[in-house]
């Protein structure tokens, strides 16, 4: 299969599952090149360093991993051991070459995550939670397989956020006793040396504990 270009009006168009892993297939071996480097692209960072900054630890599971840029960054901040999960096995594939993993996950969220419950201390999702991907609704399967104060890190694109209800569905957990500790800081995506229509695109990191009243 040839590389392709990665496109963000096509991962933002998404609507299926099967989009996402027809569309991460082809952009797996470029990614990191085409993409991230091209396009100045930040948001792992900011990520790694909020969970870090937030004290988390492992064992942490990267959910939406796809090449393991934010894991990158984990692992050379003294984080560890990391799991990869992404719905693509192709990034996964790619994610794996760079030795920062301990276990790969192929998995669709929707479907919830093949681990035990309680499995990790902490969570990180980077890039996921955005214009054609996941909504509020698979946050509970994150919750299942953190611990009990497990710290999660997970960055949301700021219109998806708006338009997917993160708010509520926040609000909800934080009334139920599922998380705690909620803060929402606002990151920029794309650094200076970015270009287009997206690169003033900002996202929220969610920053929040797994709570003691479990799902």
């Amino acid at each position: 299969m040839s590389a392709k270009t990665p496109d963000l009006h096509a991962a933002y168009s998404l609507k299926s599952p099967e989009e996402n892993k027809r569309l991460y297939a082809e952009w797996a071996g470029d990614y990191d090149d085409s993409f991230a480097a091209l396009e100045d692209y930040q948001l792992h960072i900011h990520t790694a360093r909020a969970f870090v900054g937030a004290k988390g630890q492992g064992p942490v599971l990267d959910v939406g991993a796809g090449t393991g840029l934010c894991g990158a960054i984990l692992a050379g901040l003294g984080v560890g051991p990391i799991d990869a999960a992404d719905i693509s096995a192709e990034m996964l594939q790619q994610a794996m070459r760079k030795d920062i993993y301990r276990d790969a996950i192929e998995a669709d969220l929707n479907q919830g995550l093949p681990v035990p419950r309680d499995s990790y201390a902490g969570v990180v999702s980077s890039g996921t939670f955005t214009h054609g991907h996941l909504g509020p609704e698979v946050l509970p399967a994150l919750l299942r397989v953190a611990r009990p104060g497990a710290q999660l890190a997970l960055s949301i694109n700021a219109r998806h956020f708006e338009a997917l209800g993160f708010a509520a569905a926040f609000q909800h957990l934080e009334n139920d006793g599922k998380i705690s500790n909620l803060a929402l800081p606002q990151v920029q995506i794309y650094g200076e040396l970015a270009v287009g229509p997206n690169k003033d695109d900002i996202a929220l990191i969610a920053l929040f504990e797994n709570g003691r009243n479990r799902l």
